[in-house]
C-alpha cells in the first residue's frame, strides 16, 4: 500500500498524446500512488487520452527512466507518457540531437582524429523519403524527450563501443520539421576491422529505433500522421 498523499504531479505528454490533449503538459493533484493509479486518473481527468492509454502500449518514464505499472509516483517526480517510438550533446559531441543540417564528411573526419588504429568506418545515413506505407509524403516532423533522448543515444554509443569492440562511434539524429530528400540520422561506428563496425552500426540504428523518444509524423494527402512502427 501507498501512503496517500496529495500531490501535485505535472506529466509531459509527447507526439500524439500531446496532439489529443491540446498541450505538452497536464498537471493533476494526485493521492498517491502506483504509475497505474496515475494513469487512471489521467484517464478520468482527460477523457480525449483515454483510449490511447487503455491501448496499454503508452511508455511510461518517471525521472527519465521506464517504469513498470506499479512503480511508485512520488512528488516532485518528472513523468513522461510516451508512444511507442517510431524509431543531447554528450561531452565528447559524439552524440547530438539538432535542428540543424549535419556534415557527413565532418562527423567522419572527427572519429578519423580519435585513434591512429582506426582501419575502418561504417555509416548509416537515413533520409526522408515521398512515399511511406502506400501514401504520398510532403514532409515529415520529428519530436523528442529532450534529457532522455540523449541520454538513451550515450547508453547506445556506450554499449556498442564495449560490446562490438569498436574504437569510437557517433549518433546524430535531427528534429524539427524535415523537406523529402533532407538527412535525418546519421550513426558512424569506427574500429580496427570492418566486421565489428558492421555489427555495430546495426546494433545502434536497431537501438535507437527501439528504445530512444524520438517520433515521426508524416504529411500526406489525408492528413498528418503520426507512425508508430516502421522498420
Amino acid at each position: 500500500m501507498y501512503a496517500k498523499d496529495r500531490q501535485m504531479i505535472i506529466i509531459k505528454l509527447f507526439a500524439m498524446l500531446k496532439d489529443k490533449a491540446g498541450k505538452g503538459e497536464i498537471s493533476l493533484s494526485f493521492d498517491g500512488g502506483a504509475v497505474s493509479e496515475l494513469l487512471e486518473q489521467v484517464s478520468r481527468e482527460y477523457p480525449a487520452l483515454a483510449d490511447i492509454l487503455a491501448c496499454g502500449r503508452t511508455l511510461v518514464a518517471v525521472n527519465q527512466e521506464f517504469v513498470r505499472p506499479d512503480a511508485p509516483v512520488k512528488d516532485g517526480d518528472e513523468v513522461a507518457l510516451m508512444p511507442p517510438f517510431s524509431g543531447g550533446d554528450e561531452p565528447s559531441g559524439r552524440v547530438r540531437i539538432q535542428r540543424e543540417p549535419f556534415s557527413l564528411d565532418r562527423e567522419i573526419e572527427a572519429l578519423k582524429r580519435s585513434s591512429a588504429a582506426i582501419g575502418a568506418i561504417v555509416t548509416f545515413l537515413g533520409t526522408t523519403r515521398d512515399f511511406s506505407r502506400g501514401k504520398d509524403v510532403a514532409r515529415l516532423e520529428f519530436e523528442h524527450y529532450p534529457g532522455m533522448a540523449e541520454k538513451k543515444l550515450a547508453e547506445i554509443r556506450e554499449r556498442a563501443i564495449k560490446e562490438f569492440g569498436v574504437i569510437d562511434a557517433a549518433i546524430v539524429h535531427r528534429v524539427g520539421t524535415l523537406p523529402v530528400g533532407a538527412d535525418i540520422v546519421l550513426i558512424a561506428v569506427a574500429s580496427g576491422h570492418r566486421d565489428e563496425a558492421f555489427r555495430a552500426c546495426r546494433f545502434c540504428i536497431d537501438e535507437l529505433k527501439r528504445i530512444t523518444p524520438i517520433w515521426k509524423k508524416e504529411t500526406t494527402p489525408e492528413g498528418e500522421i503520426w507512425v508508430e512502427e516502421h522498420p
